[in-house]
């Protein structure tokens, strides 16, 4: 055999090594480096709160720092771009909710929500949570949608934006209910929970964490929830359903997502830790408290679960007729 045949030999062989070792290799040295976990949202809420938790047992567990980077801004966009953009190489990562899926239902985003992204792990679901003013004389559903049909257009109702999952699930509600109440946007849930602790709004629809010091302090009355059952954190409170009002279904979950292309043994390796983590007792009760219920999902039924919401969200709101200022 010729040295140039020995060498092609040698090359080829070499090559078919590491084509088959390459991405055992991968995984088995992954992460070598520091994680960013970029969270599209400011600092505070519960997006903020499962990117805590999920980043400091992935440091723990891999020895290396999980820095979580708040990237606010234009509806999620901004957080979002910066992943889409970055290398798929587990070092990016994002901590997201629901609303990834309805930014890209209500404005032109740089990035396609599903195709330019791989999902990795969810954390938890939440329900959207309906509270009122103690100045409103409601004290349950019947009563608070016999109110809103005595005063169509007179209550209002406040949200963290046009278009931000506490505006989707009052409308949704609107319609469910045959009730018009008035909607007042506000640029965050901080700006809006502050008018509706002092009366300046009547009512809104949150997640429970954002609800729930101010309804312990008797600030805010509790009226229903949504989902299959009650929280463990507010058991007093009736579901839709058990209140009158059912298939009143409206969810806000929080997941791991990485840009396109990411190695399947990085994503794996992710998920199944994600998994683990989310499984802790010490975990699940801190997500519990926050009326938060842990959520486990493979990649491919995360996948599922944003092209459902992708389709479901998109009737609600060509339904109410939803749009947002660009």
């Amino acid at each position: 055999m010729s040295s140039l045949s020995l060498a092609l030999l040698r090359t080829l062989t070499l090559g078919t090594f590491m084509a088959i070792v390459g991405p055992a290799a991968a995984q088995q040295t992954y992460p070598s480096k520091p994680i960013r976990l970029i969270v599209p949202f400011p600092p505070g809420g519960g997006t903020n709160t499962a990117a805590h938790l999920v980043g400091q047992k992935l440091s723990e567990s891999w020895g290396q720092p999980v820095l979580v980077d708040n990237r606010a801004g234009a509806s999620t966009i901004i957080g979002s771009e910066a992943v889409a953009k970055s290398a798929p190489n587990g070092y990016t990562l994002m901590l997201t909710s629901s609303t990834h899926i309805i930014t890209s239902l209500l404005l032109s985003t740089p990035y396609d929500a599903i195709k330019d992204f791989t999902p990795v792990a969810t954390v938890d679901i939440t329900q959207q949570l309906l509270a009122v003013h103690p100045s409103v004389p409601a004290n349950n559903l019947q009563e608070f949608i016999a109110l809103a049909k005595a005063k169509p257009g007179q209550l209002n109702y406040a949200s963290s934006g046009s278009g931000s999952p506490n505006h989707l699930a009052p409308a949704l509600f609107e319609m469910m209910a045959g009730v018009k109440m008035q909607h007042v946007p506000y640029k965050g849930t901080g700006p809006a929970l502050v008018d509706l602790l002092a009366g300046q709004v009547q009512l809104g629809f949150n997640v429970p964490t954002s609800f729930m010091s101010h309804i312990r302090s008797g600030k805010l009355r509790p009226i229903a929830v949504s989902g299959e059952t009650r929280l463990q954190a507010l058991p007093q409170v009736p579901t839709f359903s058990q209140a009158g009002l059912p298939d009143f279904e409206v969810k806000t979950w929080h997941g791991v997502l990485a840009p396109a292309g990411m190695p399947k043994e990085i994503v794996d390796k992710l998920s199944a830790e994600i998994a683990k983590i989310v499984s802790l007792p010490e975990i699940a009760e801190k997500l519990t408290s926050q009326g938060m219920d842990p959520f486990i999902s493979t990649p491919d039924q995360f996948l599922a679960l944003m092209k459902s919401d992708q389709a479901r969200l998109g009737r609600v709101i060509k339904a109410a007729n939803i749009k947002v200022d660009e």
